[in-house]
């Protein structure tokens, strides 16, 4: 009986993590959704990882076992896994991509504007500098160019491009490049550069936003480091201490314990991350 409710508990946490994880993500539209099985996703994922990843996972899975034949817990088996590898996961910085965009829009722009003090157009700048941009706008700027090879106006070309990028901050400096392109000569100059100047007020922003961000994050870090180390300690020197947690009841509270707590940190994630704002420019079907 024991055993069983254990299994049942440990199947509960592992449930409710899956559900965890998956209201993070973006959910995909169903004309593009996948349409393999759950097994290759897991074995493509699985694919996917570091080294040094895998080798966390085996060892989370060992400590698992180790802890759950010290201190008698067979629900140990599947939740110390489960938190040693969503804590980190939930607890990490998570990334930025709107600045990074954002930065590899500064560096292109100035790029652009450099090449028009040779006298070169906009459309010639972005073709003369298609090797030089920054890696997160590498593709979006090859189509880009690949657009323009193939006859596409440049107004449409770049609207191709900011659907590419998918950015209410890249709509604006898409958008800047339009007006900019239909202007040429030194307006064209005089736009970008002010251009780059709002785009350095809107980096130095979103990054204060960001460094605000991560302070609830790091001292939520650090509590739950220091309690999971006491915890360990206790276990290994004082296993009596968890006794109560052995009888299938107390396991059954364990797991709940457990889910709450990392649907708190799901909860501190989502807050930690703010939502895209949204686009204003489409381009023509």
């Amino acid at each position: 009986m024991g055993v069983t409710a254990a299994a049942t508990a440990g199947a509960m946490v592992g449930l409710g993590i899956t559900l965890i994880l998956a209201g993070m993500l973006r959910r995909v539209p169903p004309s593009t959704a996948p349409s393999t099985g759950l097994w290759t996703r897991a074995h493509r994922w699985w694919t996917t990882q570091s080294l040094r990843r895998r080798a966390w996972f085996a060892g989370a899975l060992i400590a698992g076992v180790v802890t759950a034949l010290v201190g008698r817990w067979p629900l140990a088996v599947v939740l110390v896994p489960v938190l040693l590898v969503v804590v980190p996961l939930l607890l990490t910085a998570p990334p930025s991509k709107e600045i990074e965009v954002l930065a590899g829009l500064d560096r292109w722009v100035r790029l652009l504007a450099t090449s028009l003090s040779s006298g070169r157009s906009i459309r010639d700048a972005i073709l003369a500098t298609r090797r030089q941009v920054p890696e997160v706008l590498r593709e979006p700027v090859a189509r880009l160019c690949l657009r323009l090879d193939q006859r596409w106006t440049l107004r449409d070309a770049l609207y191709g491009t900011a659907d590419d990028l998918g950015s209410a901050d890249a709509d604006a400096v898409i958008a800047a490049l339009s007006i900019a392109a239909s202007r040429g000569g030194a307006g064209a100059r005089a736009t970008l550069g002010a251009l780059s100047d709002s785009i350095q007020d809107r980096l130095r922003a979103l990054r204060e936003v960001s460094a605000e961000r991560a302070k609830p994050r790091a001292v939520v870090r650090q509590v739950t480091i220091i309690t999971l180390g006491v915890l360990m300690t206790m276990l290994l020197l004082n296993p009596r201490f968890f006794a109560a947690y052995a009888t299938p009841v107390g396991q059954a509270i364990a797991a709940v314990l457990a889910a709450t707590y990392l649907g708190c940190l799901a909860i501190l994630r989502r807050k930690t991350v703010p939502p895209m704002a949204p686009r204003f420019l489409r381009s023509s079907p």
